[in-house]
């Protein structure tokens, strides 16, 4: 494992602050737009994107038809369940509160490993899972108390990291041979197809044209999120430190929390800083520790 060289520090700054800002961009754009549709222009604009750093890398996009079958099977929790839920969940919540809950993402891995794949959970990782959950319900009640609250937003972000969760595990556990640029550029493909098929069946009588600002927010998504964030973590997550890539991964809901307070003047209650607390205290027990690895792929 090397060390991280300055263009790398700037390369892993740089993906922590776009992965942060990008929780108040997507609530801008959802919040006049409808967010199915938004999330598949988003995925249909970054595939160009991703195909050109491909062939810019030499890296091979081909596929087989056996690895379809397991590239599907792969996408279904780490990305059409996961963007399905949390585009739906940032509508509903303050963008802040939605990146809290949708970080919960490791200690669902920690679980999933126990569960499906019969993995062993340190002490420490339970200490862990207890503040994840603590975090998750202070935040939910907090919604259920507040009389415009919407518990259903929380539920739903909560469900989407608790399959991102389970698919990171699958991700890890799969031994399909193909260069993790092309397994995303596969999955993204499916979950376009996917989230462009559910956007006509539930969103077709409402759409529109996107004012500046949603057009704004989709190329952000298309071209840095997914095209550069996404390209450049997938080529450094295999190298990183481990301590370094989870304490980025750590600081994106921090930057998310305080970039919508500051993009949309969110201000965030005793019980966002409580939850942020707790998670951050929750990620660090799973993913602060020797030899551990990072998620290779976030919102």
């Amino acid at each position: 494992m090397r060390t991280l060289s300055g263009k790398d520090w700037i390369l892993l700054v740089l993906v922590t602050l776009f992965w942060g800002i990008n929780w108040p961009i997507m609530k801008i754009g959802v919040t006049e737009f409808p967010p199915l549709t938004f999330r598949t222009l988003c995925m249909i604009g970054a595939l160009p994107a991703i195909w050109l750093a491909a062939r810019w890398s030499g890296t091979s996009l081909s596929i087989s038809r056996a690895q379809v079958v397991v590239i599907a099977r792969l996408a279904v929790p780490n990305m059409m369940v996961w963007h399905f839920l949390v585009i739906l969940g940032v509508k509903m919540l303050s963008s802040g509160r939605a990146a809290i809950l949708g970080y919960t993402m490791p200690v669902w891995a920690v679980l999933s490993g126990l569960l499906f794949f019969r993995e062993r959970v340190t002490p420490t990782a339970w200490i862990g899972v207890a503040c994840a959950l603590a975090g998750a319900m202070l935040l939910l009640s907090s919604e259920f108390a507040a009389l415009t609250g919407q518990p259903l937003g929380s539920l739903l972000v909560l469900a989407g990291a608790m399959a991102w969760g389970y698919g990171t595990v699958a991700l890890r556990k799969s031994s399909i041979d193909m260069p993790t640029m092309a397994i995303t550029f596969w999955m993204i493909v499916m979950t376009t197809l996917a989230l462009g098929a559910a956007a006509i069946v539930f969103e077709s009588a409402s759409w529109h044209w996107p004012n500046a600002t949603v057009w704004a927010a989709i190329i952000f998504n298309a071209l840095i999120v997914f095209g550069f964030a996404h390209v450049v973590w997938f080529q450094l997550a295999r190298t990183l430190p481990p301590v370094a890539s989870s304490l980025s991964v750590m600081m994106i809901p921090i930057v998310g929390v305080f970039s919508g307070a500051w993009m949309l003047g969110e201000t965030p209650h005793w019980q966002d800083y409580a939850a942020m607390v707790l998670i951050l205290a929750a990620m660090s027990t799973v993913l602060l520790k020797p030899g551990s690895r990072s998620p290779e792929q976030t919102s």
